[in-house]
């Protein structure tokens, strides 16, 4: 375990940022689904992308890198119709790799093993349990309180499915990517609140990109012709909002930063950080090709987590360092990620001197001037790492992070771009 002692200090300068985690696992995706070569340009590595690789290897694709420019790598990728190319995917800790790869291993009528590590096994599958049960597929989990080892075998037939709204929109990609390759059309209708509509919106631009076409009414029901063919491509990934929204918070609360290779007109909800930091009184702009963040005086507001759940975590930093009160609503989805994320931000900064009360789901904050130091846990929880690391800007006296290793989940190179814009830490193990 790594432990980290980092010095109270703004940050300043201009950085790129890495590639759309959400997107490189969607493009990969459908690169592994088209029949020829694709070239996915400018990923950002992390354990979760290359969960999805192996992943995608074990059902037939062929996938090779290249280091590129600035740290990023290029994927080669020969596609194919899911098969039995491996018997075991291992997923690791991506709740992203399992619930998209899910579907796809039950395209053919081979048995497939998904394993993973961390909370993966507890996080819910019901809604894909029920569908395999009503079609009379294997679904068996490893038991009632691990999903791992999990063995699915298909072939998944088309026709009607239905969805709730209100888990997981991971669960609804997780078809979208399936249902065109089978042999007949299907619907799949949303039924309840919708939740995470902009990840969703994601997964059809890149079913787009590859050539694949699905009719929708506001998200809420598909239809999705079968026999669709992925059509390979080549281009690159744009910048992840959710790693952004580290640095734009650091912006606001210390000294400038510029960021590079973000596409103002992204669909990606964490683009939300933009407007929720400006209603905060944050200085966030697009200036030519560059996404800045100047230093303001931070104002309570309230905050709606419903579309951008990742940016909660950095957020609740902001909130606690705000002039006023803060609420944080629609976040009950935090709970059910690598840790328990509202409970985890609450005792680590409140251990800093912030004023956060837990709701069932949200917070709410009262913010404080600065915080204090001390030693901090990250929980094996890469956003949590982050959003302290972002802390330690405003506090009084060192912050020693336990556990800092975790951000190789999403951010391998984030304590090296820490450094790059001025952060000063040590590490102390031992």
């Amino acid at each position: 375990m790594t432990t980290l002692r980092i010095e109270p200090g703004s940050l300043s300068g201009t950085l790129r940022v890495p590639s759309s985690k959400s997107m490189d696992h969607r493009a990969l995706i459908c690169a592994a689904l088209a029949q020829g070569k694709s070239q996915v340009e400018e990923v950002s590595l992390s354990k979760d992308i290359l969960a999805t690789c192996d992943c995608l290897r074990q059902l037939g694709a062929e996938i090779s890198s290249q280091e590129e420019t600035d740290g990023r790598t290029g994927f080669a990728v020969e596609g194919c119709r899911p098969h039995q190319a491996g018997t075991v995917l291992d997923c690791g800790e991506s709740g992203s790799t399992l619930r998209f790869l899910i579907p796809l291993a039950a395209v053919s009528g081979e048995t497939f093993t998904f394993i993973g590590s961390g909370k993966l096994g507890s996080r819910p599958l019901d809604p894909y349990e029920a569908i395999f049960r009503e079609q009379g597929l294997l679904f068996q989990k490893g038991s009632d309180t691990d999903n791992f080892p999990l063995k699915v075998r298909g072939p998944l037939r088309p026709g009607k499915f239905t969805l709730p709204g209100d888990v997981s929109s991971q669960f609804i990609s997780g078809l979208l990517f399936a249902l065109p390759l089978l042999d007949g059309d299907s619907t799949l209708e949303i039924t309840g609140k919708l939740e995470s509509q902009s990840y969703i919106a994601l997964t059809l631009s890149a079913l787009q990109k590859y050539g694949i076409r699905i009719e929708h009414e506001n998200y809420r029901w598909y239809r999705i012709l079968g026999n669709q063919q992925y059509q390979p491509r080549q281009g690159a990934v744009e910048g992840d909002y959710s790693q952004a929204a580290f640095w734009l918070t650091a912006g606001m609360l210390g000294r400038t930063i510029n960021l590079l290779g973000m596409d103002p007109d992204s669909l990606q909800g964490d683009r939300a950080i933009i407007p929720i930091l400006q209603r905060m009184g944050g200085q966030v702009v697009f200036e030519g090709e560059k996404l800045v963040s100047r230093p303001a005086v931070p104002l309570g507001t309230t905050i709606d987590g419903g579309d951008c759940p990742d940016i909660i975590p950095v957020l609740t930093v902001a909130a606690a360092l705000s002039q006023g009160h803060t609420e944080i609503i629609h976040a009950e989805r935090l709970r059910l990620k690598e840790c328990d994320r509202l409970q985890a931000m609450t005792t680590e900064l409140n251990k800093l001197g912030a004023k956060i009360t837990e709701r069932p789901d949200g917070l709410s904050i009262d913010g404080v001037v600065e915080l204090g130091g001390g030693t901090v846990e990250c929980w094996n929880d890469h956003r949590i790492a982050m959003s302290l690391a972002v802390a330690s800007i405003l506090c009084r006296e060192p912050l020693t992070l336990v556990g800092a290793e975790c951000v190789a989940k999403s951010y391998p190179d984030f304590w090296e771009d820490f450094a790059a814009l001025g952060g000063h830490y040590e590490q102390c193990d031992g």
